[in-house]
């Protein structure tokens, strides 16, 4: 009589559920619907066809990697829709399709699938892929269109024009710039009940997410003197938008990649909440959610041994026994009965050795750093060098040989003295072709920049600009980066009659005027100022700033109220703040 299989045996623990990978998958999906339709509603046709071509191709690509590595097929599970449909929901409307299925590709195949596959990836899919196409194509992952409109994002917005620029309505409905499945908050809610309401996820990471990151934020808004008006706004704002209800309930509830106890999934939820406002508010991007959850999805086990509960049976009996002054205290005996050293002891034994080993593993890496750089110093100031001569030759290409001065203090003085701020010359360079000197090229930092210190070089000859270079610039991916990445900006200075250049945001009328970067109003008027310093430079005799001149102030730029009323008569400008 042959045995039958009657029982099947596994480790433990032995949980029953009624749950399954496909029902949970299922649910996730069903909850997303309401932010996708928002989603379709709000930017068209297009953002439906993303959708599906993303949940299509992550399908593809899991059902192709698992037969391609003998694997059994997990495409029922309904896994890699999930994963398709949260990356769409994570990218702009106006992403090439070639984009977002190679995004697909990354999510499935390396982050997933060589792994493990499911329940083995080591973070989340979907923001790998997010995260990999930033880096990979900052500018259209940062191009927002709405209504056919390439605008800003309301987060970009409230860094520039403050809290009354922002419409809260509508970034709760969903009638806002961003990316497809992030824009409505009232959609996302909905999905979240859904999910709370089947139990598929816990409240508790979402829970300490928001409100550590709500806390961060009313404490920034207190030390910025806000109004309990303007805070209310401001912390609305940040909750409403940049993809944060979409985060903290879809994704930073991922049952692979947070942890599993209730305190790890609380540390989990601060840990979240602090990342995130620190790469909003510090950071040169303006929202931070996808950063902040990969970050927490590597820390995840530390997370996890340091919350783990002890294991059933773990431990030692303890008994009171006198010490030498009579004392009773508790000791911990092993099966022998023998004395085991105190556990606080233990303890401090292991923190010694923790602080020594990072100690020591700073000191080695501190002493392979510094035998790099002096390695390197040398290329390096070699390659700067070269990197800052082509940079004068660019803006000035008729010279063939640059001496620089040894001092501008003395026109920092005069524009000081003028009322110009925000603004450094940093060099004046005398820019020659054989002997005779042809012009100036002025290096100028501008401190106004959206995200810091703007440094460039500035040719002038005969009162005219000739060109504008970028040094060093680090403002907004895709907005005020257009800066440096697009010639047709800075072209707009070049060989122009202006005493004092001006920003506005429609189509220039006059020599002096230019037109911002669409979306990108601080960082154009940060340059134009530090433009206008040079010219003003250049004008000075040396040593002007020692004379006690009344001259009139040199502003970089007007404000929108300055600009001439026809330069601002056509309501369809289109252009946004950064």
């Amino acid at each position: 009589m042959e045995e039958k299989e009657l029982l099947k045996i596994s480790a433990s623990p032995h949980i029953r559920s009624k749950n399954s990978t496909t029902g949970i998958m299922a649910d996730v999906l069903i909850a997303l619907l309401p932010a996708s339709a928002v989603g379709v509603y709000n930017f068209g046709f297009r953002a439906c066809l993303m959708i599906l071509i993303c949940v299509v191709s992550c399908m593809v690509f899991e059902f192709l990697s698992e037969l391609v590595m003998k694997r059994p097929n997990t495409v029922r599970d309904l896994s890699a829709a999930v994963t398709g449909l949260l990356i769409a929901l994570n990218l702009p409307v106006s992403l090439p399709f070639w984009m977002a299925i190679l995004g697909c590709a990354f999510a499935i195949i390396v982050v997933k699938q060589l792994f493990g596959g499911i329940g083995q990836n080591f973070m989340n899919p979907a923001l790998a892929a997010r995260c990999f196409l930033v880096m990979s194509f900052v500018g259209p992952m940062t191009k927002f269109t709405l209504d056919a409109v390439t605008t800003a994002t309301p987060l970009a917005q409230l860094r520039e024009g403050g809290v009354a620029s922002i419409h809260l309505w509508d970034m709760f409905i969903g009638t806002e710039a961003g990316t497809i499945g992030e824009t409505s908050a009232a959609a996302l809610l909905v999905g979240a009940a859904y999910l709370l309401i089947r139990r598929v996820i816990r409240l508790t990471i979402p829970l300490y997410y928001i409100f550590t990151f709500s806390v961060a934020l009313v404490i920034y808004a207190w030390t910025q003197d806000m109004n309990i008006s303007a805070m209310g706004r401001f912390v609305a704002a940040h909750l409403c938008g940049g993809g944060l209800m979409l985060g903290a309930f879809f994704m930073a509830t991922d049952y692979t990649t947070s942890p599993i106890t209730h305190e790890g999934k609380a540390l989990f939820g601060i840990l979240l909440g602090i990342l995130t406002f620190c790469f909003r508010i510090f950071g040169s991007s303006t929202e931070g959610v996808s950063y902040a959850i990969i970050i927490g999805n590597l820390l995840v086990p530390m997370i996890e041994m340091i919350t783990r509960p002890k294991s059933f049976g773990e431990g030692y009996e303890e008994k009171p026994i006198s010490d030498n002054r009579g004392w009773l205290k508790p000791v911990h005996l092993d099966e022998e009965g023998n004395v085991i050293p105190d556990t606080k002891d233990r303890k401090t034994v292991r923190v010694a050795r923790i602080v020594v080993s990072i100690c020591f593993v700073a000191l080695l890496a501190g002493g392979l750093l510094g035998l790099v750089y002096a390695v390197t110093k040398k290329p390096i100031e070699e390659t700067e060098e070269k990197k800052k001569q082509e940079s004068y030759h660019a803006v000035m290409s008729e010279a063939t040989d640059f001496t620089e001065s040894d001092s501008v203090d003395n026109y920092n003085k005069a524009l000081e003295k003028q009322g110009v701020e925000g603004v450094t010359l940093n060099t004046r360079v005398e820019a020659k072709a054989g002997d005779k000197v042809i012009g100036s090229i002025w290096v100028v930092t501008s401190h106004e920049g959206y995200a810091g210190d703007i440094r460039m070089a500035v040719g002038i000859q005969d009162g005219k600009v000739t060109g504008v270079e970028m040094l060093k610039i680090g403002e907004t991916t895709g907005l005020g980066m257009e800066a440096r990445d697009n010639p047709a900006f800075t072209a707009q200075y070049v060989d122009k009659n202006a005493e004092q250049f001006v920003v506005v945001k429609t189509e220039p009328e006059g020599e002096s005027e230019i037109q911002a970067i669409t979306g990108a109003t601080i960082t154009s008027k940060a340059v134009t100022k530090a433009v206008n310093a040079a010219l003003a430079a250049e004008r000075m005799p040396e040593g002007a700033a020692e004379e006690d001149t009344e001259a009139a102030p040199q502003e970089a730029v007007t404000e929108e109220d300055s600009v001439p009323e026809s330069a601002m008569s056509d309501p369809e400008g289109g252009v946004t703040d950064e």
